[in-house]
């Protein structure tokens, strides 16, 4: 019989526990051994709740991003136009930084033709959508707001990637860095905005 308490969901927390002990490597070196010796449990009771490693990895990635989602969402709402990308911006630093591990889980793509991820790629358009909400205001048709959220993804996750991993060894301030990239991004936004067809 599974252990009282442990269920699929419990499994899925204390695997997110192990992530975030794990750092910026933690997602990348989850063991289902290091999961079952946190439980309190041997592997094989594991098997009861997750199909396998790759099973345990999307639900945290699952609820990796779902957390993003929220984070993203509470930081944006009522904001517009500038103000708006810089706290979108601000929440996912803020986001990796705290939580190194679960951001790396964010980083994992669904695969739209496996139906095991299709949990995983609905709570992905649910963070798009958020980020596509904080630049619609610019009046992007949408297939450059595919374009402009690239871009801010790309921008942040490239500057968090450096700052966790110590990529940056020059004595500047960081801080001041990031907020010249993030004008960087909205100006990159409203020069788009400024060249896309009239709707």
């Amino acid at each position: 019989m599974p252990r009282v308490g442990l269920t699929r969901a419990a499994v899925t927390a204390v695997a997110v526990d192990v992530v975030d002990e794990g750092g910026t490597a933690g997602f990348d070196t989850l063991t289902l051994a290091a999961v079952a010796g946190r439980a309190g449990v041997a592997v094989p009771s594991l098997y009861k709740h997750v199909a396998s490693l790759g099973d345990l990895r999307r639900l945290v990635a699952t609820e990796s991003v779902a957390e993003l989602t929220r984070t993203l969402a509470a930081a944006t709402i009522g904001r517009a136009g500038p103000d708006a990308i810089r706290a979108a911006a601000d929440a996912m630093r803020d986001f990796a930084r705290r939580q190194p591990g679960r951001y790396a889980a964010t980083q994992v793509a669904a695969d739209r033709s496996d139906p095991a991820d299709d949990e995983l790629s609905a709570r992905s358009a649910e963070t798009l959508a958020v980020l596509a909400g904080v630049l619609r205001g610019f009046g992007l048709p949408d297939d450059e707001l595919v374009d402009a959220v690239r871009m801010l993804r790309s921008a942040i996750h490239g500057f968090v990637t450096l700052e966790l991993g110590g990529g940056f060894g020059l004595p500047d301030d960081l801080d001041r860095s990031y907020a010249v990239l993030v004008d960087g991004v909205i100006a990159g936004v409203e020069r788009l905005a400024a060249t896309s067809p009239a709707p």
